[in-house]
């Protein structure tokens, strides 16, 4: 029934309580896990590609969209936010033990990037965690898992985080 199932991880709580969720369908089924990171880039791109430093940030702030952070150029930006999903990816992949698994770095809006590669890679179901939040806090922020829940057309499992705060 499931051969494949897409794991999208931010390295968060919620994550965390879906990766044993994630372990047991996988280990039931004889699934391939892929394990998912999307590096946040609401804009459309890193560094100079135009998303990461907006040219309107650029000008209340001081920086130009060729420096980010404190002088950084935004290609060492992009690097190190690259290098640790990696490592997320990495680090989630090896919890999940016997599991076959994938691993994949995306940039981009995060709820998109999990459907576009839920269709691409043809994924039987998506496991993620969600962070609970509620009321005003999830209206304010948005929720990644509850637009993959709204738009998915694939089953998709979420796990509630046990957060405390």
């Amino acid at each position: 029934m499931y051969r494949d199932i897409l794991y999208p991880t931010d390295g968060s709580t919620g994550s965390e309580a879906a990766a044993e969720h994630v372990q047991d369908l996988a280990s039931s089924f004889g699934a391939t896990v892929h394990v998912l990171h999307v590096v946040d880039t609401p804009h459309g791109g890193l560094g100079r590609s135009g998303g990461f430093v907006s040219d309107e940030f650029s000008s209340m702030s001081g920086r130009s969209a060729e420096t980010g952070y404190e002088g950084m150029e935004m290609s060492d930006v992009d690097d190190a936010l690259m290098e640790e999903a990696e490592a997320v990816v990495e680090e989630w992949a090896a919890a999940l033990g016997d599991v076959e698994t994938v691993t994949e770095v995306e940039a981009g809006s995060p709820y998109s990037e999990i459907l576009r590669y839920a269709d691409e890679h043809d994924v039987d179901a998506i496991v993620m965690g969600t962070h609970g939040r509620t009321g005003i806090e999830r209206y304010l922020l948005g929720s990644v898992t509850e637009k993959v829940v709204r738009m998915a057309d694939r089953p998709v499992l979420t796990i509630r985080g046990n957060e405390s705060g």
